[in-house]
Formats: structure tokens, C-alpha cells, sequence
């Protein structure tokens, strides 16, 4: 025969009523009550039916992850898995559930986010990007549904609750600290250009410049799309320029390794012949050869304040949009010299 409710009330002293507080965790229970109730579950094995009782709160428990690519090619990509991590860790603390997004297109992910969200079977949302004109962002907005994003939006930032890194102010400190190394001939290999993170981290690399008093190159530029199927031509084409740059400022680690064995291929050895820097600090940077200099923007916390940030909006209507700047860090590694 099943254990019930009544079961664990009897065995614990408390009302049925004490026990359904306990397992929703509410916070007039005192401590000692929940500690009596949990060890009288635990003694006869008693599993709440969350499913039971989620249906009656009309709750799915659950929020929706949204990543800008599908599974398969995101988990390629060590930021994904740690800013989940985040996620997890505070969707645990509040007996959430994460539902991943598993579309490939743009029009999927559009589709599968409001089949999720029509459909209940998710309680909000958090979005692992933000991208100009963006038609999920669009939707969670004009339908009312919680929501959170990883990066600045693009549209209305006041009445979107987000966590970022200040991408401007870290471009600018790399730039600043390759121009004291005495570097003038600077490239960036961007992601993206319709992705929030690679306009600004462009926008406080020319900010660099500026301040630097160097002339801002378009041909030091490389953007996603010019690469686009020919990473390593356009790589080959910014180093043979007159002026070849001393220095290049990735996107992200996984794009300075590519550039690094590019280079590699083109017997251009790095830092002797020009210094790179990075972005993510993932794991496998520190052990490259040389180690990479990188910017460490604290991907765990991205994932966990965004958890929270949802949540707050899913337990409270009315709570205002929040905006979380979380630091990042320059490490300095064996991948760049002085001049």
C-alpha cells in the first residue's frame, strides 16, 4: 500500500496540513517542525507527488533554457555546460526543473518557445543570448511570460530583467593592456555582428583605440561573417596585409585556438610574432602552449543570477526588471609580449 500524507503526519505528531507546508517549504514552518516531518518521510519513504500537486497549483515547475544554436552544437561550446551549471544550481534550491531547447533554426527555436510556453510546460524562460531583432525575445515580451537574458537586449533594457559582464569596459582594458605592451596594430576576430556581446566588445575595442589615439583599420575587422566557410583564408588575408597586426583580440577562446593553428600553419608563432587574447577563460586554455591570456567573465554566476532573476518573476507578478552586472577578469597568460 502506498504512503500518504496522513502516514507521515501520524508517524511525525503534525497535522496533514503541517506536512503539505513542509514539502512546499513554506516559511512559517519552523525548522524543527520541517526537520520532524522530513526524517518521517525519509523513515517510511514517502515521495511527494510534485506532478499532482503542480497541476493544482497550475505550475509546471519547470524553466525553459533557450541557447542560440541547438544542443548538439552548443554543448561543443565549454560555456554552455558552465552556465547551466549556474542555472542548475538555482533551480535545485527552488525544486525547479530546466526544459533545454533542442530546435536548430532561428524559426524552431521561435516555434518551440511558444509551443513550450503556450502549452505550460514551462513556468519562464531564460535566454542563453542576446541578438538584434530578435523574434523569441519579441514574443516573451509582448505575451508577458517570465523571462530572463544572458546579455544586455537589444530593445527596451529597462523592462527586461538581465545579467551581464560590461563587455565595453573589459574590451577596452584588453585593448589598453596590449597598447602597454607597446602594440598599436591591432586586429579583432569577432562572432557575430548581430549578437549583442560581439557589438559591444567591438565598441569598446574602437573606444580603445580612440583613447589610445591609433587610427581605427576596417581591415582589421574580422567578423563572423567574413569568415563564414573560409576561417582560414580570412586569416591568411589579415596577415599578409602591409601591415600586419602585432596583436588580435578573439571573440572567445574557441576562436583563438582556431586563429592560433591557423597561424601555426602559416609559421607565425604566437606571442613571438603576435600576441592574442581571448575571452571565457575555459579550462583548456591555461595548458595551451603558450597559455592563452583570457578574460574571465564568471560564466557559473551569468547562469545563476539569470536563474534567479526568472524566478523572481515567476513567483511575483508585479516584481520590477532587475539588471545584474557580473565582473570579469583579465588573466594574463604566456600568449601575449611587450613589443
Amino acid at each position: 500500500m502506498a504512503i500518504t500524507i496522513k502516514d507521515v503526519a501520524k508517524l511525525a505528531e503534525v497535522s496533514p496540513a503541517t506536512v503539505s507546508r513542509v514539502i512546499a517549504d513554506h516559511p512559517k514552518i519552523t525548522p524543527k517542525t520541517k526537520r520532524k516531518v522530513r526524517k518521517a518521510m525519509e523513515e517510511l519513504g514517502y515521495y511527494p507527488n510534485f506532478q499532482a500537486r503542480n497541476l493544482v497549483a497550475q505550475k509546471s515547475k519547470a524553466i525553459g533554457v533557450v541557447m542560440e544554436n541547438s544542443t548538439t552544437l552548443a554543448f561543443q561550446n565549454p560555456f554552455f555546460p558552465e552556465v547551466l551549471r549556474g542555472i542548475s544550481v538555482s533551480a535545485h534550491h527552488s525544486q525547479y526543473g530546466l526544459y533545454l531547447s533542442t530546435s536548430a533554426t532561428e524559426q524552431e527555436i521561435y516555434e518551440e518557445v511558444v509551443a513550450m510556453t503556450q502549452g505550460k510546460r514551462v513556468d519562464g524562460i531564460i535566454l542563453l543570448y542576446s541578438k538584434i531583432d530578435d523574434k523569441v525575445m519579441d514574443y516573451l515580451l509582448a505575451n508577458g511570460v517570465p523571462f530572463s537574458v544572458v546579455g544586455r537586449p537589444y530593445t527596451r533594457p529597462d523592462a527586461i530583467s538581465y545579467v551581464d559582464n560590461d563587455n565595453v569596459a573589459i574590451a577596452k582594458e584588453v585593448v589598453g593592456h596590449l597598447v602597454s605592451l607597446g602594440h598599436r596594430d591591432i586586429s579583432f576576430v569577432g562572432g557575430a555582428s548581430d549578437f549583442i556581446v560581439s557589438s559591444d566588445r567591438l565598441s569598446g575595442y574602437r573606444q580603445a583605440l580612440d583613447e589610445a589615439g591609433i587610427a581605427f583599420t576596417p581591415d582589421y575587422v574580422v567578423t563572423q561573417e567574413k569568415m563564414e566557410g573560409h576561417e582560414q583564408q580570412a586569416i591568411r588575408n589579415l596577415m599578409e596585409q602591409k601591415n600586419p597586426p602585432t596583436a588580435i583580440v578573439t571573440h572567445d577562446d574557441l576562436v583563438a585556438y582556431e586563429v592560433i593553428s591557423y597561424l601555426e600553419d602559416l609559421n607565425i608563432a604566437v606571442p613571438t610574432d603576435v600576441s592574442i587574447v581571448g575571452f571565457n577563460n575555459h579550462t583548456l586554455s591555461s595548458h595551451l602552449k603558450p597559455p592563452l591570456s583570457t578574460v574571465d567573465i564568471s560564466i557559473f554566476d551569468l547562469g545563476m543570477e539569470a536563474a534567479n532573476l526568472v524566478l523572481e518573476k515567476i513567483n511575483d507578478d508585479n516584481a520590477p526588471p532587475r539588471n545584474i552586472i557580473v565582473p570579469a577578469t583579465l588573466i594574463e597568460r604566456g600568449s601575449c609580449q611587450s613589443l
